[in-house]
């Protein structure tokens, strides 16, 4: 998550000079704006890489930004249905604005059902790490059965490193 030096004027940006402006932008151009997938795994030190954009969520319905101040932001559409299964808020630093989180055991889940742009290992290493940390597997796998393409490859995934 990035604090460029300068932004062109926005509403918003120069009332919080000490805030990430990513998590700024995002809060303020989309109330629903979720930290999901590798950008919620790093902010839960669950994984070692690095996002080179903050994934952000909106319910599908919603639209994308077109004219993103940020190029690093990414944008992701979720189901309405199961968009605040574990969603959570995080007031930003430096400001008086939330933006929705999605919980571990959600971004977990989110690792294995987008392993195919993701990668394969991403979703596996959080889990090891969550586990590590004396993460619940109920939990997880409550989580995985709300969440399409998730139960299979989380329930394995715990089989296989039990």
């Amino acid at each position: 998550m990035n604090q460029p030096s300068s932004r062109p004027g926005s509403s918003g940006f120069n009332e919080f000079p000490d805030a990430d402006w990513d998590l700024v932008e995002a809060a303020t151009r989309k109330p629903l704006a979720t930290i999901c997938l590798l950008s919620a795994l790093a902010h839960h030190d669950l994984t070692d890489e690095i996002p080179t954009r903050l994934h952000v969520a909106l319910p599908r319905g919603m639209h994308k930004p077109a004219d993103s101040l940020s190029t690093a932001l990414s944008w992701h559409v979720f189901s309405k249905d199961t968009f605040n299964v574990c969603r959570t808020t995080l007031r930003i630093p430096g400001t008086d604005l939330d933006i929705g989180l999605y919980e571990p055991e959600r971004a977990i889940a989110d690792a294995f059902r987008f392993r195919s742009t993701l990668g394969h290992e991403t979703g596996r290493d959080a889990l090891k790490e969550w586990l590590r940390r004396g993460g619940k597997p109920a939990h997880l796998l409550w989580v995985a059965e709300q969440l399409p393409n998730a139960r299979k490859p989380v329930s394995e995934a715990l089989w296989y490193l039990a």
